[in-house]
């Protein structure tokens, strides 16, 4: 999977927003699919238009400070590409950093803030408030 810089680098040189919506979406795809039984109601993010799910698989080695993983889907092609886009941002993030990750900075740097609705604008804030309360709950 591409790393955020790599996103962030790919996006400076699409200059065509449909191509920019082709790339995003692209990046959806490549998502490892969910199983059914992780598709529930309890890995559900509410607040957002489309159906989001984020799964939370934080490597506990380093007991003081796990190392936060994250997998999820959407049943929407374009938020399937964002989710994407926050799982890059957040996996592989230490837990007590990742209230620190601001993702309105990461999509601002995109160039994404003035393409999505409100409501999209909303979700994305919902999954980062949800990726944000897992790694709080695996600190002691």
């Amino acid at each position: 999977m591409a790393t955020l810089d790599d996103i962030i680098s790919d996006f400076e040189f699409i200059v065509d927003w449909e191509e920019l919506y082709r790339y995003v979406i692209d990046l959806g795809k490549k998502l490892p699919d969910l199983s059914d039984d992780e598709m529930s109601a309890e890995n559900k993010v509410q607040g957002c238009v489309s159906q989001v799910w984020l799964i939370s698989e934080p490597d506990m080695s380093d007991g003081d400070n796990p190392i936060m993983h994250f997998r999820g889907a959407s049943d929407a092609h374009i938020v399937s590409g964002l989710v994407a886009i926050m799982l890059t941002a957040f996996s592989g993030v230490p837990a007590k950093e990742v209230a620190h990750v601001n993702e309105n900075e990461i999509f601002e740097r995109l160039g994404l803030i003035e393409h999505l609705t409100p409501q999209r604008a909303n979700g994305l804030r919902a999954m980062a408030a949800r990726i944000k309360q897992h790694a709080a709950d695996v600190l002691p």
